[in-house]
């Protein structure tokens, strides 16, 4: 089997077309597939979460799976964060420390991913500034999305993340993928509540929504999560099932997807131009607070 990918950006056409590859792959096995990147001019780094979570499923199911064509930028992008080291190419060094490399995790590499994100994101001097207290909070939440792939998705296949921070944008990307049961069958299994997929990311996005065995992908981490991107100017996506939820600009839009992604995505996109400080409300009683 032969696809062609096009162009990969961290956006909604970037993820669909990631789920047009799942479906028609899904149900290869000991197949040989084989991935053109000819047409793909331009691939977000953190977007190799979710694309590596999509080829591991592939080999799971013993097909063999090879990357041709692929242009040098992308190429270049793709061997600094080790991505492409899993599929025959040398990882080259990262002379400017733009990335946060690809990982696979196991589900039991809890105190791995903390360290990962520590030293890779919450330590990065890009990040805006932020006081004891809400950056303990930042942490809690960034790792809640890793502990609630692993009790709620009930993946037996890892944990994928990646992310990248471009200069010239001032951005920082950062994506977290598993390839569990969504966030829809979750919510149904948990507390009868039947919503189409993209509702249903909504209803673990609100605060305190949880199911009877504790939070789903979101509850107040992801609630903490998106309060900060709207002071901060940046954005977060969410895709599980066919469902697609992305909060910018203290806006959220829903949108229902094609076809099925085999788990759940959570992307984070960080302003870093923005220079303000940030702190919970409970910490300062001043203006401009948290």
């Amino acid at each position: 089997m032969r696809f062609s990918l096009p162009e990969i950006r961290h956006d909604q056409a970037g993820f669909e077309a990631l789920i047009r590859l799942h479906a028609q792959t899904k149900d290869c096995l000991f197949d040989d597939i084989d991935i053109d990147m000819g047409a793909t001019t331009w691939f977000d780094a953190d977007m190799c979460a979710a694309f590596g979570a999509i080829l591991y499923r592939m080999g799971k199911n013993m097909n063999t799976v090879k990357l041709e064509n692929i242009r040098p930028n992308v190429e270049k992008i793709l061997s600094k964060n080790g991505f492409l080291s899993h599929y025959g190419r040398e990882k080259i060094p990262d002379q400017w420390g733009t990335t946060i490399p690809y990982q696979r995790l196991d589900v039991k590499d809890d105190r791995y991913f903390a360290g990962y994100i520590e030293n890779e994101l919450i330590r990065r001097s890009e990040m805006p500034s932020m006081s004891l207290g809400l950056l303990k909070k930042f942490r809690e939440s960034i790792f809640e999305i890793f502990s609630n792939a692993v009790l709620h998705s009930r993946t037996e296949q890892g944990i994928f993340s990646c992310g990248q921070f471009f200069p010239a944008r001032h951005q920082l990307d950062f994506s977290v993928t598993d390839l569990g049961i969504g966030i829809r069958q979750n919510v149904k299994e948990n507390t009868g509540l039947d919503f189409a997929p993209e509702e249903a990311i909504a209803w673990a996005t609100k605060g305190r929504n949880t199911t009877k065995r504790g939070q789903i992908p979101g509850g107040l981490g992801l609630k903490l999560l998106g309060e900060f991107i709207d002071l901060n100017g940046g954005r977060i996506q969410i895709v599980s099932d066919a469902g697609y939820w992305r909060r910018e600009k203290c806006e959220t839009v829903t949108v229902g997807l094609s076809q099925p992604f085999p788990g759940t995505v959570v992307s984070l996109e960080i302003n870093t131009a923005d220079t303000q400080s940030y702190a919970l409300s409970s910490e300062l009683s001043e203006e401009n607070i948290f």
